[in-house]
């Protein structure tokens, strides 16, 4: 199974339009999900025309986001246990307010806010979060991720200037 992982899309603040190579990678994905600060209900509808959308709220979303979505999901794929959730709230660290959010058990857990591309193990959890397509902040490219799953999870970014 191919994911397509991004988050932070901040639409329509940051633009009216997916990026282009966001929109062919989701043509490919089995799966896309998305870990919050989308914004608006009509970039969840955007996204849902390009296949399966599961996603979380994040903390610059409208009312009508909280209530279509939570503020964490859990799903198994091929076995494998996935978390998603935005990471924001107050004190520690991103990373800090992920492992918080879910139990040891996880293999993967997705999570955006920080909009910084990042892919590391803490202990047997892979922390993953895609980085932003739309909001790349200071950092020198705009992102996103895929995750294949199949006999192992495979985490990687894309990174694309717009």
């Amino acid at each position: 199974m191919r994911i397509l992982v991004t988050g932070d899309t901040h639409m329509p603040r940051k633009g009216t339009r997916l990026p282009e190579a966001l929109v062919r990678a989701m043509k490919t994905a089995d799966l896309i999900i998305h870990t919050g600060d989308w914004q608006e209900k009509e970039i969840y509808e955007m996204f849902r025309k390009y296949g399966d959308v599961i996603g979380v709220f994040g903390n610059t979303d409208t009312e009508e986001i909280r209530e279509l979505l939570q503020r964490r999901e859990e799903i198994t794929v091929n076995g494998f246990k996935i978390g998603i959730v935005h990471g924001d709230g107050e004190k520690k660290t991103t990373e800090k307010r992920v492992l918080e959010s879910f139990d040891s058990s996880f293999d993967c857990i997705i999570f955006g806010h920080s909009h910084i591309p990042y892919l590391r193990y803490h202990g047997q959890s892979l922390l993953f979060n895609p980085g932003s397509p739309a909001d790349k902040r200071k950092l020198p490219y705009f992102s996103f991720g895929i995750i294949t799953v199949e006999e192992e999870l495979k985490a990687e970014h894309l990174f694309f200037l717009n």
